[in-house]
């Protein structure tokens, strides 16, 4: 299973694209200064389900596991990380911004495609 580093750029692109849509739409949640919280805990919560569960041995990340799950799990964690922010820049109104996120994340997994039967294998 191999990695090029141009994938792994990418992937990281999606996941910071991804936390500051979500930190948009944690903003967004209000007009009091509540807002400053949502957007803040919003993606930082995200980022904690990302960091946290993870399959042993993932050479796309540390290859650590501090709450080892299937490849399954892993996925589905990945898949709903990224529906949400696709939902949350649909929600905020950011047209056409979850249309292009959906594609490159559809993209970078087509291209990721070893990974993901690794994943499903695991």
């Amino acid at each position: 299973m191999g990695f090029p580093p141009a994938n792994l750029a990418i992937r990281f692109l999606l996941e910071l694209s991804a936390l500051a849509a979500m930190g948009v739409w944690g903003w967004r949640q209000s007009d009091d200064p509540v807002r400053y919280v949502f957007a803040l805990v919003v993606p930082l919560g995200a980022a904690v389900a990302w960091g946290v569960f993870a399959v042993p041995g993932d050479r796309s990340r540390s290859g650590k596991a501090p709450v080892a799950v299937p490849g399954a799990v892993r996925l589905g964690v990945e898949a709903a990380f990224f529906a949400f922010a696709i939902f949350a820049l649909y929600e905020v109104g950011s047209r056409p911004f979850p249309e292009i996120l959906a594609v490159a994340v559809s993209v970078h997994y087509v291209a990721s495609y070893d990974r993901v039967a690794w994943l499903l294998r695991a």
